[in-house]
């Protein structure tokens, strides 16, 4: 198995949280994205879209972080980490749509603005609105529940995680939102949590 990514990838790292959390063994190819080799052949074999991350296994290829995650959970993690039942996936999969959605478009692009001055879509200040759109909705269910869909972590915790531990970054603090920086801190204390390299 093969994940090709780049370090300051928030979407990369939540596949490489996954990987480690269920110890599947995988190689890490980083692509030289200074270089754009992201936007030519052989990547876009990959991932016509020109991005990562972008999973190979066993002649299966996926490059969508979301699509990467729900085929790691299947495959290797069963019902810890997506259930079968409807409504419990249901569950998990709002959240993964919530971490595709505002916190995509809010947290994500705007720390992308704020670092590399490159704004995909809108300006810092509509970013950081979106973003607390993600934010009030992840602060009221955890203000009572210690994960985001079910009673134990799921890949809606993984989804999200990234893009809102790097919030600051974005210019957006979290000193607002208790119930989320104590969900962070007990994501991190999962055995085989992987380390941010964003």
């Amino acid at each position: 198995m093969k994940l090709y990514l780049v370090a300051v990838s928030g979407n990369s790292y939540k596949v490489r949280i996954l990987l480690s959390l269920l110890k599947v063994p995988h190689e890490l190819v980083f692509v030289d994205t200074r270089n754009k080799a992201h936007k030519k052949q052989p990547f876009l074999s990959l991932n016509p879209r020109g991005e990562v991350p972008v999973l190979e296994d066993d002649g299966v290829v996926l490059w969508d972080s979301a699509a990467i995650l729900v085929y790691l959970a299947r495959k290797h993690g069963g019902e810890q980490w997506l259930p079968d039942a409807p409504g419990p996936m249901a569950q998990v999969m709002q959240w993964v749509a919530l971490a595709g959605n505002e916190i995509q478009f809010g947290l994500q692009y705007a720390r992308r603005g704020v670092l590399q001055d490159r704004w995909t879509a809108g300006t810092l200040e509509q970013g950081q609105a979106m973003a607390r759109v993600a934010l009030n909705a992840l602060e009221l269910r955890l203000a009572d529940h210690a994960w985001l869909a079910l009673d134990r972590p799921t890949i809606a915790d993984i989804a999200c995680f990234p893009y809102v531990e790097t919030a600051p970054e974005a210019r957006v603090p979290l000193d607002p939102y208790p119930a989320i920086q104590a969900w962070l801190a007990r994501c991190k204390a999962l055995p085989g949590w992987a380390e941010r390299r964003m």
